[in-house]
């Protein structure tokens, strides 16, 4: 019996040591990001951002591949069923944590197949109208729609979107109805918005900012818990008569299941310095992102509150990607 534990003990110190030997190795050979959306998009631009200072601060090559498709499922699967050796990592979106409820027959498990790596940043959602409507505030859109239940309709970047739930969830608990008009992603939510065909819209503010700050669309609410640095003037929903609800879109950094914990701890802290770089921070602000990076396992009970407060929505409301 002793000598069964001995051996045990040893067996697994000689694997820690193998472990710590392989991550103080690591990285041998160019490091594979995977970007689940096309290029030019937030999340696509924060890796773009980082990847000078990771390259030079480990001593590799970072390579960029997007492979997008179903809201970022297609690259995070690719990235789910790739060896978890420290070579391949993806970047994901808000979406993330709304998809397992959305998607059928998902190729692979949010929470099982994936490891969490860090919460890279947020940004609030905004609702915006535009400037020749008659709302000036939330509180405005509220008092027409429920003095006329869906006479007032708001615009997404499609449907189960992040928007499209958060909006699903506050009707239902504000007493009020808003009619969707779904768009196929933010440049044509973006393009109607602008144009007055659209009353209402909701979206990050890191795609509707520029457009609020030069006028083309009034800004009437955020859906952060606290107003947002880069729009101080636009109230919260809170101060508006919607309290203790809110979301805010967020983006992730995730490996492959059984990445060693000492690759996972290094990439965690060279990707937070490279992340804090002045520069870098500067244009991820300037694109509406507030940095709010954490540790691998606090990420991760992140994405499971994620994906257990959405898939309550989806079911409850009877949601589907295609509504």
């Amino acid at each position: 019996m002793r000598k069964s534990l001995v051996r045990w003990l040893g067996l697994c110190l000689l694997l820690a040591v193998a472990l710590g030997a392989h991550a103080q190795a690591w990285p041998t050979q160019p490091v594979r990001f995977i970007v689940p959306f096309p290029p030019g998009g937030t999340t696509d631009q924060i890796i773009r951002h980082a990847q000078p200072h990771l390259q030079q601060s480990l001593g590799t090559q970072i390579v960029i591949e997007n492979r997008g498709g179903a809201s970022g499922a297609i690259g995070t699967g690719v990235a789910a069923k790739s060896a978890p050796d420290g070579y391949t990592f993806v970047l994901v979106f808000d979406t993330h944590g709304v998809n397992p409820s959305l998607i059928p027959g998902m190729t692979f498990d949010t929470l099982k197949d994936l490891a969490p790596v860090m919460l890279i940043g947020k940004s609030p959602m905004v609702f915006t109208t535009h400037p020749t409507t008659p709302y000036k505030t939330f509180r405005d859109v509220l008092a027409a729609t429920r003095a006329n239940p869906n006479s007032v309709s708001y615009g997404s970047i499609g449907s189960g979107s992040l928007a499209h739930l958060f909006v699903t969830l506050i009707s239902k608990q504000g007493g009020f109805s808003l009619t969707h008009v779904p768009y196929k992603g933010g440049g044509p939510l973006v393009t109607d918005s602008v144009a007055g065909h659209v009353p209402v819209s909701i979206a990050t503010a890191a795609l509707l900012a520029p457009h609020i700050q030069s006028g083309k669309l009034r800004a009437l609410a955020v859906t952060s818990p606290q107003r947002f640095p880069q729009l101080p003037e636009v109230p919260t929903l809170a101060e508006q008569g919607v309290a203790g609800l809110d979301a805010e879109a967020w983006w992730g950094l995730l490996a492959p299941a059984k990445t060693p914990a000492p690759i996972i701890a290094r990439m965690n802290a060279e990707f937070a310095k490279a992340l804090r770089v002045p520069a870098v921070n500067e244009r991820l602000t300037q694109q509406g992102v507030v940095l709010s990076l954490s540790q691998p396992e606090e990420f991760g009970r992140f994405v499971a509150g994620e994906v257990e407060r959405w898939s309550k929505v989806v079911r409850e409301n009877a949601i589907t990607a295609g509504q």
